[in-house]
């Protein structure tokens, strides 16, 4: 036998019922000893039952205690259920490249993005997640898993320091999405967090890379098109900005041409993010929810029979059995 409900700190009823039992006998002696004396209380009380009172007690007792076994939802027999958990499996590739520093999208493009995966997950219904971070190069920091606690501890590690090779390589993350679906793998969706910069002119082989290997891309674009300078801080931890080869500070914008292109060439879209809707969770509502699912998950679970119509009954059958008992003697 188990029990569905483990909350076994109910029992503390029954104890609670005994010595409230307990203390009204106490007090009803009290107050027949303050109206009566010693040697007129048996007659006074010689139409009173004793041993029908404490049965009555023990029954009202026993019958609380199966009504709380029976909502501890007592469990035994079961049968074998196959069940299918289904879903998709989404790879999100993050950029992580310095230019991700800008603030034209508040605390900056790189918070907000983490801020938004962690509402994200909330949404999400069963479907595998994956986190993949990019800069000049691509790494799976995540593995496509429902762990979404443990998606949340990658994302949390998400930094501009993670990789050491700069620039934004969009064609590295494409290919290390391929490298992290499965072999033969139907549904593929990949989301990919940038501003659109792309420093290794590679754009159109990765959308040809991506439509040969029926990858769906969604492209989320964080900052504003009139761009923002990075703040860095310098070797003595002073804040200044970046700069180029140059000299020259240099100013990031949002590239929407890029990335839109990518989306729809591979049959995914492209949404801009603000500050109040950065918009994974209007992509899966309207996009991602609606594509067919794949069987996440097959297993063989019990399925236990409920039996907490037994002890009710038999709590039902003691409680009308006290409530007939008369504590009244049958012949006085």
């Amino acid at each position: 036998m188990r029990f569905a409900e483990r909350n076994f700190a109910i029992f503390w009823l029954i104890i609670f019922l005994i010595l409230f039992l307990f203390w009204v006998d106490l007090k009803k002696k009290k107050l027949l000893n303050q109206f009566a004396q010693r040697h007129l209380l048996a007659e006074l009380t010689k139409q009173f039952d004793i041993r029908k009172y404490r049965i009555k007690q023990i029954l009202l007792i026993l019958g609380i205690f199966f009504i709380i076994v029976s909502l501890l939802r007592p469990q035994w027999g079961f049968k074998s259920q196959m069940l299918q958990k289904k879903g998709l499996d989404i790879l999100i590739a993050v950029d992580v490249s310095k230019s991700m520093l800008a603030q034209d999208i508040k605390p900056s493009r790189l918070e907000r993005a983490k801020l938004a995966l962690t509402d994200f997950t909330k949404i999400l219904k069963g479907d595998r997640i994956g986190l993949i971070a990019f800069a000049g190069e691509a790494f799976l920091l995540c593995p496509l898993t429902t762990d979404y606690n443990g998606f949340l501890l990658s994302a949390g590690a998400l930094d501009v320091d993670i990789i050491p090779r700069g620039g934004t390589s969009i064609f590295s993350a494409v290919k290390e999405a391929i490298k992290s679906f499965e072999v033969g793998q139907k549904y593929k969706v990949l989301i990919i967090i940038t501003d659109g910069e792309d420093h290794f002119g590679a754009l159109e082989e990765a959308m040809k890379l991506a439509k040969k290997e029926s990858i769906r891309i969604f492209c989320i674009g964080v900052g504003t098109k009139e761009g923002e300078l990075i703040p860095i801080k310098d070797k003595d931890k002073n804040k200044t900005f970046l700069k180029d080869n140059t000299g020259a500070v240099v100013k990031s914008s949002l590239n929407e041409e890029n990335l839109k292109k990518l989306a729809f060439a591979t049959g995914g879209s492209y949404i801009h993010a603000t500050a109040k809707e950065f918009g994974l969770e209007l992509l899966y509502k309207e996009k991602l929810s609606k594509m067919e699912k794949k069987d996440i998950e097959t297993k063989i679970a019990k399925q236990y029979h409920e039996r907490f119509q037994i002890p009710l009954l038999i709590a039902f059958f003691l409680l009308g059995i006290e409530f007939l008992i008369n504590e009244r003697r049958a012949n006085v």
